[in-house]
């Protein structure tokens, strides 16, 4: 587990990169487009279900950064856990602002298909914000909810995984449906989420060497 956290100049930090500039690429020069349009419509076509349609809603609404926020403030305040809370609250300031930078710069719109499925009981918002940089919270790559949820699995999976060594592996489970949902919704097409896991990934392995999160491991419970 120690190699879910690693530094610059490890392999997966650097074949994360490059993915990540990779897609990003691809997002960029059109060549994806056929692929994405064809997957939204699938999705178009199959919501309409209402458990269907409430679980998908249910779980891109906690993918919002307001609420991964206010769990992080609550890591911070109790003293145990006060490093996964730094190292959580670093990387949700982090993805915001960089997902939003870089929607600026590949400049995609998001799908324009209409959601057919069941109302939402909760209006969608847009959460991401980026300074001087006009319509971010209207494209589409990379993913923020995708990044963050990617960021989330990473960084508790990692502290989890001496007392839960496999079923830690489950919270990598988060990133998957946060994904599905996403583009379930229609707010981003598959190349968005994709591009904003590894974002997730590549950002929550480095801050997670830099806070030093491998002492939480070795921390003792207090009697």
């Amino acid at each position: 587990m120690q190699k879910w956290i690693f530094e610059i100049r490890t392999r997966s930090f650097v074949l994360l990169v490059i993915g990540f500039i990779i897609i990003s690429l691809l997002v960029k020069l059109q060549v994806t487009e056929d692929f994405d349009q064809q997957t939204i419509e699938t999705f178009q076509s199959i919501s309409g279900n209402t458990l269907l349609d409430l679980i998908m809603q249910s779980i891109t609404e906690i993918g919002d950064v307001y609420y991964m926020l206010i769990f992080s403030i609550i890591l911070l305040i109790i003293k145990r856990t006060r490093r996964i809370g730094i190292a959580l609250m670093i990387l949700l300031v982090l993805t915001t602002l960089l997902t939003g930078y870089i929607k600026c710069g590949v400049d995609r719109d998001r799908p324009t298909l209409d959601y057919t499925g069941n109302p939402f009981l909760i209006e969608l918002s847009n959460d991401t914000f980026s300074l001087f940089c006009e319509g971010s919270a209207n494209a589409s790559y990379p993913s923020g909810h995708a990044a963050r949820a990617a960021v989330f699995g990473v960084i508790l999976g990692f502290v989890l995984s001496e007392r839960f060594p496999r079923g830690c592996y489950l919270l990598l489970l988060y990133p998957l449906l946060m994904s599905i949902s996403r583009v379930y919704v229609l707010q981003h097409y598959p190349m968005d989420v994709i591009g904003g896991t590894v974002l997730g990934l590549f950002l929550a392995g480095y801050i997670g060497h830099k806070t030093k999160l491998s002492k939480f491991l070795n921390q003792k419970p207090s009697s």
